[in-house]
């Protein structure tokens, strides 16, 4: 099945009627086949207006935070996107057909076995995935003309700030476990300017800079 119509029907409704004007992001959401990265059992639901569960206690974001999330990173196509939690690897694939590469962390091994089989199957072949810690970042491949995280955080990771070019954009879940701020972030010379963009629930990103194991 391929899921035409649902697909169409949610980028008018949940998202177009809600406010989403890039039209970049608008076409990959309409492109990028979100039942493909939900279990079987639940392909049925996978362009309702909710987020998911895919597995160990993580979730496959609501589409109209996939697309507020990557429209508020402003991509044009030449950008290196660092993606912090993979998770199911749909917002992974939705970067890729807006930027030039995409590095994802994902820090539980059978998501990220899971979501780079399903990233392959739809040829993004743009994007590079690892297992690790993502509230410390991918060192080794920045400096990032963005970077989007998909948990919360109880502060903003500075490493993630480092790791961001001059002017480059932020986007994070910032807050307790039980609900957050959605900020986003833009380098300049003197820091980090903020602005908020509404409130979410996100899951933890657990690492060494944000929520510790077992919390």
């Amino acid at each position: 099945m391929e899921f035409t119509i649902p697909r169409e029907r949610m980028v008018a409704e949940q998202l177009e009627r809600r406010g989403i004007r890039d039209a970049r992001v608008l076409r990959a959401m309409a492109k990028v086949p979100r039942h493909r990265f939900v279990d079987e059992a639940l392909v049925g639901r996978a362009y309702g207006d909710y987020p998911l569960p895919i597995g160990e206690r993580q979730t496959i974001s609501q589409p109209y935070m996939v697309a507020l999330m990557t429209e508020t990173l402003e991509l044009v196509g030449h950008e290196r996107v660092l993606e912090v939690g993979t998770g199911s690897g749909y917002q992974t694939a939705i970067l890729a057909e807006l930027c030039s590469k995409v590095f994802s962390v994902e820090r539980i091994t059978t998501l990220a076995n899971r979501a780079i089989a399903t990233l392959d199957s739809l040829g993004c072949y743009n994007v590079l995935v690892r297992v690790g810690d993502g509230s410390l970042g991918w060192r080794e491949e920045a400096p990032f003309d963005a970077i989007l995280v998909t948990a919360a955080a109880p502060a903003v990771p500075e490493a993630l700030a480092e790791q961001l070019t001059l002017k480059g954009r932020l986007v994070i879940p910032v807050g307790n476990a039980y609900g957050q701020e959605l900020r986003r972030g833009i380098k300049e010379e003197t820091g980090m300017r903020w602005s908020e963009l509404g409130g979410c629930v996100f899951v933890k990103l657990i690492g060494e800079q944000a929520w510790p194991t077992g919390q």
